[in-house]
């Protein structure tokens, strides 16, 4: 479990085929990792299974690079970290899974990055609402408006356009897509009833 509240900012120091997965390892600035811990690479849930010198490595089983984007990061990319929630941290975004719901593309962006417009998977629209959350790349962000169809926007604060990849992202852009996990609940218990 996250919050959506990025810590850092990492690399993509290699990403190798490995059998049916990737290998990825990143640069990372944290300290005190573990093996076996859980921690957010641009929003995907990964588990560390090697530390390095500097950063970590995990493995991209094939069921999460037919969800995600992380099979195409190339070495030099910038992706959004965060380790997982503790139960005595403060929350300050909101719930989030690490489990990508699938692949927006931004259709917009308004001066100087202060909004952007994204077009979601439907799945994700149905349970999105104005000025409820959602999670961009690991981000948690407040719907600002609903266009239509199924585009969303969101507005970016200056501290998460420079302390996050948000602040580089163009029209065309794909992006991981987290839906607020008690939408989806919501919506999987009105089917489920008579």
């Amino acid at each position: 479990m996250f919050t959506g509240i990025v810590a850092a900012v990492g690399r993509v120091q290699r990403a190798a085929r490995n059998g049916d997965g990737l290998a990825l390892a990143v640069r990372a600035p944290f300290r005190g990792l573990r093996r076996g811990e859980s921690i957010a690479v641009n929003g995907a849930c990964l588990t560390v299974e090697r530390i390095t010198r500097g950063g970590f490595t995990v493995h991209v089983i094939p069921a999460s690079l037919g969800r995600t984007l992380l099979g195409e990061y190339a070495v030099g990319r910038g992706v959004n970290l965060e380790r997982a929630l503790r139960a005595s941290d403060r929350l300050g975004g909101h719930f989030v899974q690490g489990h990508v719901d699938g692949l927006g593309r931004v259709v917009a962006v308004g001066a100087d990055h202060a909004t952007i417009d994204v077009e979601v998977p439907a799945e994700v629209r149905e349970v999105t609402v104005l000025h409820g959350s959602i999670t961009i790349d690991g981000v948690s962000l407040t719907v600002n408006a609903l266009p239509g169809g199924n585009r969303l926007q969101v507005a970016l604060v200056p501290f998460t356009k420079t302390h996050t990849t948000l602040g580089t992202l163009a029209v065309g852009d794909r992006v991981h897509v987290e839906a607020d996990v008690l939408g989806k609940y919501v919506r999987e218990l009105c089917r489920t009833q008579p």
